[in-house]
């Protein structure tokens, strides 16, 4: 017999600020939204196009408050969770609904003010790390050869 599966993996830049609060409970959370693009060939021309689609996601507890401090609008991130649809009435009585991906898994893939554009870039930063002026920075850039994906 199968089990229910509810899993989303995506990997996009993040595209507006980040917005951390505080439950009543003392619990933080955060959301943001990001974006993610796909190429596909037109089925009318051979033409490539380009699709950007937006996902609504939350992070609870300490991760939340760990990436808060890390990460801004454009930082790149794999995210793996779990789909969920919360729904709220409005003032005037209006149903409203909201999908969103309550994170599980999340990994920085780059920097939006220190990451390097390429692999070659990368390298260079990486050998001139120690004359630079951020060598100083308690944070470094993730060489993406190391991530697990």
């Amino acid at each position: 017999m199968f089990t229910d599966l509810n899993r989303a993996e995506i990997i996009g830049n993040i595209t507006n600020d980040l917005n951390l609060r505080t439950t009543g409970t003392g619990t933080s959370v955060l959301s943001f939204g990001v974006a993610t693009n796909r190429r596909y060939k037109s089925q009318n021309s051979d033409e490539w196009q380009e699709e950007t689609n937006f996902h609504n996601v939350v992070v609870w507890g300490r991760q939340a408050e760990t990436l808060a401090q890390r990460a801004k609008k454009g930082t790149r991130l794999y995210i793996s969770g779990r789909l969920t649809t919360r729904s709220w009435d409005d003032q005037e009585g209006k149903k409203n609904y909201k999908t969103e991906i309550v994170a599980e898994t999340i990994s920085l893939i780059s920097r939006y003010e220190q990451g390097p554009s390429s692999s070659s870039d990368y390298e260079k930063s990486s050998s001139s790390k120690s004359t630079s002026s951020k060598a100083s920075n308690a944070e470094e850039i993730i060489d993406p050869d190391d991530l697990p994906f």
